[in-house]
């Protein structure tokens, strides 16, 4: 069946009373978007910022009087003082939406040897080590700019018979990456049980040996240590975490941050400057990699 979709441009503080008022209409979601598709990247915990320029959307079924909706947006509109709403109506056509969706992801290369791959696509090389991920609900597919720069470094290094934490695991790409490059252990450390699940899952689907790899939600053991230590999580909790992180690498191991942009990674740097000598930072569409070894 086709849709009707209704959109409209407005502020922070007049969102609520838009989404309401679409919802009384009969939508069956409201969504909230960006207009200029300016990304949030750290907002303050237990928040739900909203942006200058919000456009909020509500998906109705087709049939839907749009001679009754019409009215009352433009009423609350009118009673918040907005006299520019930028209204919007579309018919969406009817598609099968989970094809669509399936075709956008594509296996993609790392490095020289690591390739990512949905499961209903084939490998595109059979001699390569390819790890096999969907996307779900733990952040982490290898399309993003921090998780690519991060494979590229795992493929860089030997990873054999190295123990790897992945800190801040989400899917846990990376730990399982790590597996499959050759490291004989994997500790998965999260704050989100969905994180913990993933990985799990991921690892099981691509054939790990359950006791190669642990996944943990804080506290754990103060005394966890690991060769190779990869943390893609963002600038702050790097920063704020800087010695939690710090204490799980060994003496001459090394450790990969990333989930920082450009203007974020002096800061970053300089709260691991302590125990770390610095040897490489990595830009890649603004978002930084950066590589150290343990005093």
């Amino acid at each position: 069946m086709s849709w009707l979709q209704i959109r409209i441009h407005t502020t922070p503080d007049h969102v609520p009373a838009f989404e309401d008022s679409l919802l009384e209409c009969g939508a069956m979601v409201v969504t909230f978007e960006d207009v200029y598709d300016d990304p949030v990247y750290e907002p303050d915990l237990n928040t739900t910022p909203l942006w200058k320029h919000t456009k909020v959307t509500g998906l109705f079924e087709a049939d839907s009087d749009i001679e009754h909706i019409r009215p009352v947006i433009e009423h609350c509109a009118e009673k918040l003082g907005q006299t520019d709403i930028d209204l919007k109506i579309e018919i969406l056509e009817d598609k099968d939406w989970i094809r669509e969706w399936m075709d956008n992801y594509h296996p993609i290369k790392f490095g020289n040897r690591l390739w990512v791959c949905p499961t209903w696509r084939e490998v595109p090389d059979e001699d390569a080590i390819t790890l096999m991920l969907d996307p779900g609900l733990a952040f982490g597919t290898g399309t993003h700019p921090t998780t690519a720069l991060c494979l590229e470094w795992l493929d860089s290094v030997d990873c054999k018979d190295k123990t790897i934490i992945d800190y801040g695991c989400g899917s846990g790409i990376l730990g399982v990456a790590g597996l499959l490059l050759g490291a004989k252990q994997m500790i998965g450390i999260d704050i989100d049980p969905q994180a913990v699940e993933a990985t799990r899952a991921n690892a099981e689907r691509n054939n790990i040996e359950s006791s190669k790899y642990e996944v943990k939600l804080p506290p754990y053991d103060s005394d966890l240590q690991a060769d190779l230590v990869v943390a893609n999580i963002l600038a702050g909790p790097l920063a704020e975490l800087s010695s939690t992180i710090s204490a799980t690498v060994k003496t001459g191991g090394k450790l990969a941050l990333s989930g920082v942009l450009a203007n974020q990674a002096e800061d970053v740097v300089e709260a691991y400057k302590p125990w770390f000598d610095i040897e490489s930072v990595v830009e890649k569409e603004e978002w930084i990699r950066i590589v150290a070894t343990k005093k």
